[in-house]
């Protein structure tokens, strides 16, 4: 029986393309470089800041890594918030789940997690929040899973996972959770959906765990 539900962040709970694309072409800009290429984006849409910034800075050796890092720290993240974009259906399928399903986020996303949550009034639906900065290691390692499953003391037969990239496939098969692949057709997984009231018809959700009170 299914009892938790653990939901990545970028490409699943928001469209982060945009938001991605504003904040790493700008520290590229501060030190003189071109923006990102289609693959470059694509990349920073699934790891975490630190592997982002060392995968586009990773041509130019004439930069300081730990002056980028100090840039990037005191630039912040909130004012490339408010061009991340919400899934539409995301409010009332939290509203259908949240009393009969333990639910959780695990994200490469850093410290820009809980501000996200917060500004879109999202953090009452998630009792327990991963991210890269607080797992011991980023996805697909396997530990911000098995944190959040023994948070709640489920099993992987009573987790589903919900993701839209390789690393969200590579981190629910580690610990044998299945995957609901988002709006992801290409991506293997043991389903797929391409809104989240869809997710209500998926045979997991069809005898739903009574949360404890």
């Amino acid at each position: 029986m299914l009892k938790l539900i653990v939901f990545d962040c970028d490409g699943v709970l928001f469209d982060s393309r945009q938001a991605n694309q504003e904040y790493y072409n700008h520290l590229l800009h501060h030190f003189n470089h071109p923006p990102m290429d289609d693959a470059e984006l694509e990349f920073v849409h699934m790891h975490s800041a630190a592997d982002s910034v060392s995968h586009i800075f990773r041509h130019y050796s004439e930069n300081n890594f730990e002056e980028i890092d100090a840039y990037r720290r005191d630039l912040g993240y909130d004012r490339f918030l408010p061009h991340m974009k919400m899934e539409e259906d995301l409010p009332p399928f939290l509203d259908r789940v949240k009393d009969t399903h333990h639910l959780a986020i695990s994200t490469n996303r850093g410290n820009t997690m809980m501000p996200l949550l917060n500004m879109y009034k999202l953090e009452k639906y998630f009792a327990k929040v991963v991210t890269s900065e607080t797992a011991q290691r980023p996805k697909p390692a396997p530990e911000g899973l098995v944190e959040i499953m023994a948070h709640f003391n489920c099993t992987a037969e009573e987790t589903i996972f919900i993701g839209d990239s390789i690393l969200d496939r590579q981190h629910s098969a580690t610990c044998n959770v299945p995957l609901i692949a988002f709006k992801n057709e290409q991506l293997d997984a043991e389903y797929h959906v391409s809104s989240f009231m869809d997710i209500l018809s998926l045979p997991p959700f069809t005898t739903p765990f009574k949360t404890p009170s």
